[in-house]
């Protein structure tokens, strides 16, 4: 059962979670930019995030499912699809992946940006002033 706070926050604190294991593999993948036969790999970040919402009402504090060293459970990581296939077979498009990151980086900052506002408000409420 979900507390007050978790339906206060709402879908926020798992879309935050999801956001920066989102950027940790979109790094993973710039880093191995010139790595033979690495495979570029991504979130579906609306399928995973609809499916941390509907698990939140059960399981509030671990939403996403995750092993035991940390990682996304392997059904919400992804393999890219390669506009064009590399000699080596590296998949990771460079421009692509900055671009995904730049943006995944933007909705990870409003994510921040609305949980700090709310817990604000929400302080302000306790406190008065």
């Amino acid at each position: 059962m979900r507390s007050s706070l978790d339906n206060y926050l709402g879908i926020h604190p798992q879309a935050l979670q999801l956001e920066a294991k989102r950027n940790e593999l979109l790094a993973a993948n710039l880093a191995n930019v010139d790595t033979p036969d690495y495979k570029a790999r991504d979130i579906d970040f609306k399928t995973a995030l609809s499916a941390a919402a509907a698990d939140s009402n059960e399981q509030p504090a671990s939403a996403l499912s995750t092993t035991s060293a940390g990682e996304l459970d392997s059904s919400a990581v992804k393999y890219r699809v390669p506009m064009a296939s590399a000699l080596d077979g590296n998949t990771v498009d460079e421009q692509l992946e900055q671009s995904a990151f730049a943006e995944n980086s933007v909705r990870y900052q409003a994510s921040l940006q609305f949980i700090s506002s709310a817990l604000r408000d929400l302080m302000t409420a306790i406190t008065g002033s």
